[in-house]
């Protein structure tokens, strides 16, 4: 059985291919279809109709999950990003400077960028101790004393640095890798190359997104197929309790009605196909609408925590209200990792204070690391103890860190020049400190690593070559790393 607008299109002989398209979405798991199908009409004006260039030499049709099948043996299957918005300090965190806590109010004995986003002062030591933890003896800021637990499974990369003091450029910069043009967000290339491990999930999944400082820019697929993009679960600026798929189970029509309705819009497009069958466009659409199809089986089953033991939910904090909310993202960033999504992003932010500490730097981190210090934890005790961590690779950070010298009295102003992110599991090497910045936190200085070094850090752990791993679009190659990207192979383990 039909819709009834169907059969009444049918009756009066106006059936086409679009009128099918708008018919069923109702469906069809509506919003998670919406959210797939949201570059469709921009796409239509730039007419991605070139194949892959994949690996040079080789055929490939473009189709997500087939690009690469891998170019060397893989250290990671999945990643989970855990994403810092507005920018961390590195020296208030995983960077121990004691120089500068002694320098404290002391003119900076060196110049500052020649690019700063606004005026600062003096040098501002840290106002949270820091003390050495786990067999490695890291050093780590009593911010987190949850996190410093694990220390013996992390990789801190001390000396990241970036091109952009602005929020939304460097945010874009992080997340694709260019910070003036829109390109693929990086779980949209890992979406493409490798694709989902689950059929009835998207391959990228990103919960609580912030729409600012690029929005979705930041998970979208660009000029990759459209089937590559994150799928947003809920948004920043509202609890994790809403991030979910609205309308995922269709109360009218029964599964095989729906199968049923597919499969006609399905013959209806390839007979639309014979006549242009370079429609790329079209393909991501349908793709689309039988992903959400899918999907209404799978992901209640993920997103519902009622299975989770009383245990789980309080090693991630869910009884806390300080707690509770990043903790729902991390929990459900795991329930999506084994249940085979490639690529989990999870963002902390909200609509104050953020990381962003141009003023009262005490308040404000030590409201945002107490949200997340514990969930994090639970995140890598939970994956360790599934056997999960050794083939998930974490990743945590903001856009950029923060600078050593004050701006006012007690904040600290945006730094692209040097800041820390960590990795974890997924074949990087733990209780390792790797590059460093200069005395004081300011500029990176030893083992550099851009932020195009650590996409291609990134990707050699799950597999694939950065150089290689290419998209063909308006006459050029494209690339997360674009033209530059070193791997760092002294981050991996032995």
């Amino acid at each position: 059985m039909i819709s009834r607008t169907f059969e009444n299109r049918c009756d009066s002989h106006i059936l086409d291919r679009r009128t099918a398209l708008q018919s069923f979405a109702g469906g069809f798991g509506w919003i998670a279809a919406s959210a797939l199908m949201s570059q469709w009409s921009s796409n239509a004006n730039g007419a991605v109709d070139e194949k892959s260039a994949m690996i040079p030499g080789e055929a490939s049709e473009a189709e997500p999950g087939e690009a690469s099948k891998r170019h060397f043996p893989a250290r990671a299957k999945r990643v989970i990003f855990m994403f810092m918005k507005g920018g961390p300090s590195q020296v208030d965190t995983f960077d121990y400077k004691p120089q500068l806590n002694l320098d404290s109010g002391k003119p900076l004995p060196f110049d500052k960028p020649r690019v700063q986003f606004a005026p600062t002062g003096n040098l501002l030591g840290s106002p949270w101790r820091f003390r050495q933890h786990g067999e490695c003896g890291m050093w780590v800021s009593s911010l987190f004393p949850e996190v410093a637990k694990h220390v013996d499974d992390m990789c801190f990369l001390n000396s990241v640095y970036g091109t952009n003091a602005a929020h939304g450029g460097a945010a874009l910069k992080l997340h694709t890798g260019s910070d003036t043009f829109v390109r693929p967000g990086m779980g949209a290339w890992v979406n493409y190359g490798l694709g989902t491990e689950n059929e009835n999930l998207p391959g990228f999944v990103t919960i609580c997104p912030t729409l600012a400082h690029g929005g979705v820019n930041n998970w979208g697929s660009a000029f990759l197929p459209a089937e590559c993009q994150g799928v947003p679960l809920g948004v920043a600026s509202q609890p994790s309790t809403n991030a979910n798929v609205k309308y995922i189970r269709n109360p009218e029509y029964t599964a095989g009605t729906q199968r049923t309705q597919l499969d006609l819009l399905q013959k209806l497009n390839q007979a639309h196909k014979t006549s242009d069958p370079t429609d790329s466009v079209l393909h991501a659409r349908i793709q689309s609408f039988e992903l959400a199809f899918r999907m209404q089986t799978e992901m209640p089953r993920v997103q519902d925590l009622s299975s989770e033991t009383a245990a789980t939910l309080e090693l991630y904090g869910l009884n806390n209200p300080v707690t509770e909310n990043f903790g729902r993202q991390c929990l459900m960033a795991r329930r999506f990792a084994e249940s085979g999504v490639r690529f989990i992003q999870i963002t902390h932010s909200d609509s104050n204070v953020q990381w962003d500490q141009h003023s009262d730097l005490f308040a404000g981190h030590t409201k945002n690391a107490a949200e997340v210090d514990l969930p994090i934890a639970a995140l890598l005790t939970d994956l360790k103890q599934r056997g999960l961590l050794e083939d998930t690779l974490l990743m945590w950070g903001g856009e950029f860190g923060r600078t050593p010298v004050a701006q006012g009295t007690n904040g600290r102003d945006h730094n692209p020049d040097g800041f820390t992110m960590w990795m974890a599991g997924g074949g990087a090497r733990g209780g390792l400190r790797y590059g460093a910045t200069d005395e004081y936190g300011y500029y990176a200085v030893e083992n550099k690593m851009h932020i195009h070094d650590v996409h291609a850090t990134m990707l050699h752990l799950l597999g694939m070559d950065h150089k290689r791993l290419t998209y063909r679009y308006a006459g050029r190659d494209f690339r997360l790393t674009d033209i530059a990207g070193n791997v760092h192979e002294a981050v991996f383990a032995g």
